[in-house]
């Protein structure tokens, strides 16, 4: 794997060990953001979730997607066009399964989130495709 290089803003860097991992997260959490597996398409939380908030790591509490920038792609995930800042999701060169594509990962403790692809609505043309297990919603105040 190769890490694209992305700005460094002062983001402070979760390093645990596989044991401390495997004792926070669920087994389903932990396939997803350690091993890099995916939810089936339509199965994962936050797919439908029209509460507005703040997306955050499942892994590290870390922030990556507000939902301003979640919409319907009709993939089965959760799908994002910006990430909340330009430092909070990295990009990474994934060549399994026979096909180059763009791994997204969490900034702060490398969780695998899901992939990036070109096929977003404007402003930006991005469809951040994550897992939902990856992610936790901290609904804004209002809605709570």
């Amino acid at each position: 794997m190769t890490t694209t290089d992305r700005p460094d803003a002062g983001r402070t860097k979760v390093e645990k060990t596989d044991a401390e991992w495997r004792a926070e997260l669920t087994p389903e959490q932990y396939a997803v953001t350690r091993q890099q597996a995916t939810e089936r398409p339509g199965t994962g939380p936050y797919l439908h979730e029209k509460r507005a908030g703040l997306y955050t790591c499942v892994a590290c509490g870390a922030p990556l997607f507000r939902s301003e920038t979640k919409y319907e792609s009709g993939s089965g995930w959760p799908s994002f066009f910006a990430a909340v800042d330009d430092v909070a999701v990295g990009e990474v060169t994934d060549v399994s399964h026979g096909m180059v594509r763009t791994e997204i990962v969490c900034a702060s403790c490398e969780a695998h989130l899901g992939h990036l692809f070109p096929d977003g609505p404007n402003p930006t043309g991005l469809r951040y495709c994550t897992n939902g297990t990856a992610l936790k919603l901290k609904p804004d105040d209002s809605q709570s």
